[in-house]
């Protein structure tokens, strides 16, 4: 069993809001690196979706038990409350229908964790001001014709699309580009100008 010693500040802050022994889905699960941090830092009971078959054969090879499958089309064959945390880690932005997708996880999990790069963040805005093109950024790194990218989003959008689906914030952290947790209380518009990555923690 591999164990990675220093994870990714958005991935260490998903782990932090999870239970020891919870049932987790993790949707778009890429290499799987959360969900063995979640099996070796709490022991949770741990299922992965990926649309990429490397990714799968990744997974596999950490031990993990991930399907291939679509979040735009496949998550509607989960039962309800079929998971305490239904996860989506960096991926809304590649999903065809983000709200559809928000929805499906709300509905599968007694809880959702969703992590998002921030399209607001102030070196996105100034990258566009001043250029006049397409921001790359380390958290955003490909070029407008080649990113998977499809649903760029800032940190107040979410907040409406939560309004916009019933979803209850439970908790909310962004992350800054030092790396740092940014406080809760801290107003929207501050985190939307300062946060380069977001995680909420969602329930119905």
């Amino acid at each position: 069993m591999s164990v990675n010693s220093n994870p990714r500040i958005d991935l260490q802050v998903v782990a932090d809001l999870i239970p020891d022994n919870a049932k987790v889905l993790d949707v778009g699960c890429s290499d799987g690196e959360l969900l063995e941090l979640l099996r070796n830092q709490k022991n949770i009971d741990g299922r992965g979706v990926e649309i990429s078959q490397r990714g799968v054969n990744e997974c596999v090879a950490r031990g993990l038990s991930v399907i291939q499958g679509d979040a735009d089309t496949d998550l509607v064959y989960y039962p309800d409350n079929s998971f305490d945390y239904a996860l989506l880690s960096q991926t809304l932005q590649a999903t065809r229908n983000p709200r559809a997708v928000l929805e499906h996880l709300l509905r599968i999990g007694e809880h959702a964790i969703v992590s998002f790069p921030n399209f607001g963040h102030w070196s996105v805005r100034t990258s566009l001001f001043f250029n006049g093109r397409m921001p790359v950024t380390k958290d955003l790194p490909y070029s407008w014709y080649d990113t998977p990218n499809i649903h760029f989003c800032t940190i107040r959008d979410f907040v409406v699309l939560c309004d916009e689906v019933g979803a209850k914030v439970e908790k909310a952290v962004a992350i800054n580009a030092n790396g740092q947790k940014m406080g809760f209380s801290m107003p929207w518009w501050f985190w939307n100008f300062f946060g380069q990555q977001a995680v909420f923690l969602l329930r119905r």
